[in-house]
């Protein structure tokens, strides 16, 4: 069993939970006994009308319009298409025998892809080269002391919130007045347009949603697919099951003389899930979640007074050794069935366990298109590329998790034979 201690930290007390039936307790009973409770400075960077830090009925209207925009259907019929387009747009640039930060061409594809799905941004324009820019120096702000200063990293990132708010606000404009004089083909394909022709939210709910989403669309599949390769490195037999399930999905589209990706494609990448799995545990893109109780709560003989903050570390229970053999280890044969694998009972592999996208309500709502993009990346970067590291470099949590170095790495063309 887990454990759950308390501290006070941000200023109040609060209970830090490692314990993994705990934090799933906190997040089936959101709205009922906890609720959402990020820092204020998370809010004054991201926006009141942010997704991470809404709670009750607004938030939930807001997951539903994400939840819409990303379904099952259109992740089939329109994004499956462009994550495979921007893959291969990244993946084309790199030449033989350089070398590449990996973690920056995972943002430049992740970034990309999002700002065509959320305003129809092409790469490589100046205004989507200036928005990233942006983009940038606000995303070092969201994880800086809140000082408000001049100089500091919060003000500066205030100040970009400010610039890439006015650029959505102009886009929005546009769009409005084009779907008023009819001549607007693009309302269903971006966020933007869908919004403004499937709800009735405010000027500035809608500029809050886009940059929320451009943010969590971007950061953290961006890290997910740079820990995939750093992971991948250092494991050869991985990369060659990897290569084998790909090779034959490959022989499959040039038999079939369709070489776009489809559904059906993207559902025989089994393995590959194993492998998406286990750097989404072993990594901790989300480390822990903020939440607070909304009245006394009582939970296995523990007393958790109304007021006080709940940290449910997701990290400690996907590390714990009593739920995953050798936790340190990256092994994504542990996601296979017990009898194949041997390396870990089945039973463990359960939502109380493994919880990288969160869970309850505020469940991740890009949490299908962030596998669609790992999967789409490995595929295509298995086929072409060997790599290798061109010097040593680790991801660190501060709090987000980060590759000081940017992960270096040198590729060189695979041909399939």
């Amino acid at each position: 069993m887990g454990e759950f201690t308390s501290r006070n930290l941000f200023g109040e007390p609060t209970i830090v939970s490692a314990d993994a039936g705990l934090n799933k307790f906190i997040l089936q009973n959101e709205g009922r006994l906890f609720e959402c409770s990020y820092p204020r400075s998370i809010g004054g960077i991201l926006g009141k009308w942010s997704m991470l830090v809404l709670v009750g009925d607004m938030h939930r209207d807001m997951r539903i319009i994400s939840l819409n925009f990303l379904s099952n259907a259109r992740l089939r019929t329109r994004l499956l298409p462009e994550v495979e387009k921007y893959t291969l747009l990244v993946l084309s640039s790199w030449k033989e025998n350089s070398t590449i930060c990996a973690q920056d061409e995972a943002k430049k594809f992740t970034f990309n892809l999002m700002a065509k799905h959320i305003m129809s941004l092409d790469p490589g324009k100046p205004e989507t080269e200036q928005l990233k820019k942006e983009y940038i120096t606000f995303m070092k702000g969201v994880v800086s002391a809140p000082l408000n200063f001049p100089g500091t990293a919060y003000r500066k990132a205030l100040q970009s919130r400010s610039i890439i708010l006015k650029f959505i606000e102009q886009r929005m404009e546009e769009r409005v007045g084009k779907m008023r004089e009819g001549r607007d083909n693009l309302e269903e394909d971006d966020l933007l347009g869908w919004v403004l022709k499937h709800s009735d939210l405010s000027k500035e709910q809608i500029l809050d949603l886009v940059l929320s989403l451009l943010f969590a669309g971007h950061e953290t599949s961006s890290i997910a697919i740079a820990l995939a390769i750093y992971f991948l490195q250092g494991c050869p037999s991985a990369v060659q099951q990897l290569r084998e399930e790909h090779i034959e999905i490959a022989k499959a589209k040039k038999l079939s003389g369709k070489m776009e990706l489809n559904w059906d494609d993207y559902r025989k990448m089994e393995f590959t899930q194993c492998v998406i799995s286990e750097t989404l545990r072993l990594g901790n893109v989300v480390r822990f979640l903020h939440r607070k109780t909304l009245r006394d709560v009582r939970y296995k003989g523990y007393d958790i007074p109304c007021g006080w903050k709940v940290l449910p570390v997701i990290a400690a229970v996907h590390l714990d050794p009593s739920l995953f053999d050798q936790p340190q280890h990256f092994n994504p044969w542990r996601w296979q069935s017990a009898s194949r694998s041997g390396s870990i009972s089945s039973s463990t592999m359960t939502s109380n366990n493994f919880m990288p996208f969160g869970g309850g309500l505020r469940l991740c709502a890009g949490s299908e298109l962030a596998k669609l993009e790992m999967a789409v990346f490995i595929h295509h970067l298995v086929l072409n590329y060997h790599w290798e590291l061109s010097e040593m470099d680790q991801a660190l949590a501060f709090p987000f998790v980060d590759f000081p170095k940017g992960l270096p790495i040198t590729v060189q063309h695979h041909t399939l034979t």
